[in-house]
């Protein structure tokens, strides 16, 4: 099972572009544009995941709105996308992308990745997510949507976050 380390490049390539994303723990900002936040959400031991259609299933977040840092974008995004409130959240770490080839080549970008303590609120969603979901901890690997490629950084992300790893190739949660 491979699980990105500090610094290490991964190679995510399409038809249309090639980028290589790296993890760099919370003690190391890497430089680049920031490009949000996201957050493994828990209440009451469960991991909130969302969906824009119902089919794929993702961790809150998105980019920051001008003059937020790392932690509001996290907030309002959390709030937005799955309708819950944080009131506690421990930076995991950094994710950066770097476009080496396609029509954003050269571009270079910084995400925050959170875990976030939430209370959930009504499900009233602002904007394109569509679905909210409950998931156990053991049962995160399977539920989300892993674009090709990115399994080692979601791999680190979890094991940051303490929660049960996935396993390739059969994609079963197993512990690190």
């Amino acid at each position: 099972m491979h699980i990105a380390t500090d610094g290490e490049a991964v190679d995510i390539i399409t038809a249309a572009d090639h980028w290589q994303s790296s993890w760099y723990p919370p003690s190391n900002l890497p430089a680049g544009t920031p490009h949000g936040s996201a957050g493994i959400c828990v209440v009451a031991g469960q991991v909130i995941l969302v969906s824009d259609d119902g089919r794929h299933w993702q961790f809150p977040g998105g980019r920051p709105e001008v003059g937020e840092d790392w932690s509001v974008t996290l907030a309002r995004e959390v709030r937005e996308e799955a309708c819950a409130t944080v009131h506690d959240s421990r930076l995991l770490g950094f994710s950066r992308g770097v476009c080496r080839r396609g029509p954003e080549q050269g571009l270079v970008l910084v995400r925050a990745l959170w875990r976030a303590e939430v209370r959930l609120d009504a499900w009233t969603p602002e904007h394109e997510m569509v679905e909210r979901r409950l998931v156990p901890p053991e049962g995160v690997w399977d539920a989300l949507t892993i674009p090709t490629g990115w399994e080692p950084i979601f791999r680190r992300i979890l094991v940051e976050a303490d929660i049960p790893v996935g396993q390739s190739p059969r994609g079963g949660p197993v512990n690190p």
